[in-house]
């Protein structure tokens, strides 16, 4: 099989993050040029030297699984960053006295103030964890044992916790005695429910990933 023919095919064997697949069909294509070359100057015609340095390379059964397990932890390192950019901003979100149901109202609601302790407790434990995963998919990248959970873990942790945040974030305005106004749900909804709806997605992304 040519090395075109074979790229080809491997290209529709792997997917997830674009940029670290094309890194590595592009790598591929590299080790297989150089050995096409080392062919070339034992003797042999450039399309023998081609199908001699696929075969050596690996079959597309051989070859698809490590390149999946590597995208499967770039996924992984993605979704962790999104999660880690979507809630590091929640701060100024949750600031006391900024909008309507932040602020001290006549009669304060003991499920409001539960709800905005809490919120700023899973916050930051979700932040943590997503340094963590962060942390730990740069460590799977060179170590198997790893790499062949990090990533599972990761897309539940993701899931859990973004699906967690959001929707103590909408009961939040909600449970409050101030009055709402249709700003303030639009604050919630743009700044921390769709951010964390978009790292829900690539959480989702992450466990289809680490099960293929």
């Amino acid at each position: 099989m040519p090395i075109d023919e074979y790229l080809a095919a491997l290209s529709k064997e792997l997917w997830g993050p674009r940029r670290r697949k094309a890194d590595l069909l592009a790598e591929a294509r590299d080790h297989l040029t150089d050995a096409t070359e080392a062919f070339e100057a034992d003797g042999l015609d450039r399309y023998d030297a081609e199908k001699h340095a696929v075969a050596e390379f690996g079959t597309l059964e051989e070859v698809a699984p490590g390149y999946r397990a590597e995208l499967a932890v770039s996924q992984g390192r993605l979704t962790a960053m999104l999660l880690f950019a979507s809630l590091i901003v929640q701060p100024l979100i949750w600031r006391q006295g900024v909008w309507a149901w932040s602020q001290d109202a006549p009669t304060r609601s003991p499920l409001n103030d539960f709800l905005q302790d809490l919120v700023r407790g899973v916050g930051s434990v979700v932040i943590a964890g997503a340094v963590l995963a962060v942390l730990a998919a740069g460590i799977g990248m060179r170590h198997p044992v790893v790499r062949d959970h990090v990533s599972r873990v990761t897309g539940i942790f993701a899931l859990v916790g973004a699906t967690a945040v959001g929707l103590i974030s909408l009961a939040m305005p909600v449970s409050s005695q101030s009055p709402v106004g249709s700003l303030d749900l639009t604050v919630v909804v743009g700044f921390v429910v769709l951010p964390l709806f978009l790292v829900a997605l690539h959480a989702g992304r992450c466990l289809r990933l680490a099960r293929a």
